[in-house]
């Protein structure tokens, strides 16, 4: 029971003061991702890392720091995946648009397939001689209704 009232006390504590600056911290939790997470925000996560992690952003915050450079700070101490959205450069091209060169191979080979597949399908060799006469002899024999 009194670890929950500590943390409820730490909430409350955290969340009074500036209104400009709590709604400031809150659209920058919204752009990190949680590190242990990893599919969630820094605003949505309850792991304990998060929450060191939204500390550090108020503390920076409230010391004068500006929005690009907190981040900035967390880039350089994490990387650029503690980014929700991180930026298109060289080195994540391959991560941004390889799923949609994957889906055009794929759509080019499927298309190829099938236009290989229609060419053979209508190339197929003529009847023999032989074979044409016994086709014609078979149709003559068969009884017309």
């Amino acid at each position: 029971m009194l670890p929950l009232a500590f943390a409820c006390a730490a909430s409350v504590a955290a969340q009074t003061g500036d209104a400009a600056l709590d709604a400031r911290l809150k659209h920058l939790e919204t752009e990190l991702r949680c590190l242990v997470c990893q599919n969630q925000t820094l605003a949505e996560s309850n792991a304990p890392l998060a929450e060191d992690l939204r500390r550090e952003v108020r503390e920076l915050a409230t010391s004068g720091r500006s929005d690009d450079e907190i981040r900035a700070f967390l880039v350089a101490r994490y990387g650029d995946f503690v980014l929700y959205q991180p930026p298109v450069k060289p080195a994540t091209w391959l991560l941004w648009f390889g799923p949609f060169l994957l889906l055009a191979g794929g759509g080019a080979a499927w298309f190829l397939i099938v236009r290989r597949r229609r060419a053979a399908a209508s190339a197929e060799a003529p009847l023999s001689q032989d074979a044409a006469d016994r086709a014609r002899a078979l149709l003559d024999d068969a009884p017309r209704t």
